[in-house]
């Protein structure tokens, strides 16, 4: 299995965790996808009385610079 397709599978189990999980460690979850799939951040920082989404522009902006090859591994 290549890295990719191996990213793709923890990617998918990704949307099962436990319910006890951190809303902090979904957003380093979701920062790190985001960075992966997307790359660096490429949108506006959400306004104030958008929080979620506030929240999870930062958790994607904190791990910028990133190179999606080494968030493979």
């Amino acid at each position: 299995m290549g890295l990719k397709e191996e990213f793709e599978e923890y990617a998918e189990k990704a949307k099962t965790l436990p319910e006890n999980t951190t809303n902090d460690d979904k957003l380093i979850l979701y920062g790190l996808f985001k960075q992966a799939t997307v790359g660096p951040v490429n949108t506006s920082r959400p306004g104030m009385f958008n929080m979620k989404e506030k929240y999870k522009w930062d958790a994607w902006k904190a791990v910028e610079g990133g190179s999606n090859e080494r968030l493979y591994h």
